[in-house]
């Protein structure tokens, strides 16, 4: 498993080997360990160097998860750009591809797991930023979306697209059912709602 990612992080020439120090040492320690002394250690600066850069722990822990965060927006966006003709296969590989990475994400592992102590920290974080995705994620696909002219007007595409968001981010939270079958239900809800007639659409999840 891998917890680096190509996703861009703001800020100065050190910003983004110190997010990337910090997820690996909180992966693998917890993030009761990180130190900006540890940090800057593992990326070859000095504790000044990486204060300037984020300014305190928990401005750490929000760059940490902002930038993994970030990592699912950019799934997101790459299905439906596979898919410039076909709504639904784009709504199933992007459920898909978001949930096949939190399922890899390491440090999304490693917050929701934990269950004393410091590291309980992140969590508050976690649920804050959560709010935020939601608001991004909406706005991203409300444009994808509009873009291939589906049968609803402005308030039902509204509503169809919070359903699917906040349905995806309970099955991040809590998974009832592998990334593949969940991907599958979820394009298959949204053909009914959209009326589309693709291949997928017109089998239901159960018969697979």
């Amino acid at each position: 498993m891998t917890i680096m990612s190509e996703a861009p992080v703001a800020g100065g020439p050190y910003r983004q080997p110190i997010v990337s120090a910090a997820i690996e040492l909180t992966v693998r320690s917890g993030w009761s360990s990180v130190t900006m002394s540890k940090i800057a250690e593992i990326v070859g600066v000095s504790r000044q160097t990486v204060y300037n850069e984020l300014g305190s722990k928990s401005r750490l822990a929000e760059a940490m998860i902002s930038h993994e965060l970030a990592r699912f927006l950019s799934v997101v966006r790459d299905a439906f750009e596979r898919h410039p003709e076909d709504l639904v296969e784009a709504i199933h590989d992007a459920v898909r591809g978001v949930l096949e990475l939190a399922d890899d994400n390491l440090l999304l592992r490693a917050i929701v797991s934990a269950t004393h102590g410091a590291d309980t920290e992140l969590l508050p974080l976690l649920t804050s930023r959560a709010g935020s995705l939601l608001s991004e994620a909406t706005v991203m696909l409300r444009g994808r979306v509009r873009a291939y002219g589906p049968p609803l007007d402005a308030s039902q595409l509204d509503v169809a697209i919070d359903v699917v968001v906040r349905t995806v981010l309970s099955h991040i939270m809590q998974p009832s059912d592998t990334p593949a079958r969940t991907a599958d239900a979820l394009a298959w809800m949204a053909s009914r709602v959209l009326g589309a007639t693709t291949a997928r659409s017109l089998r239901h999840p159960s018969q697979d």
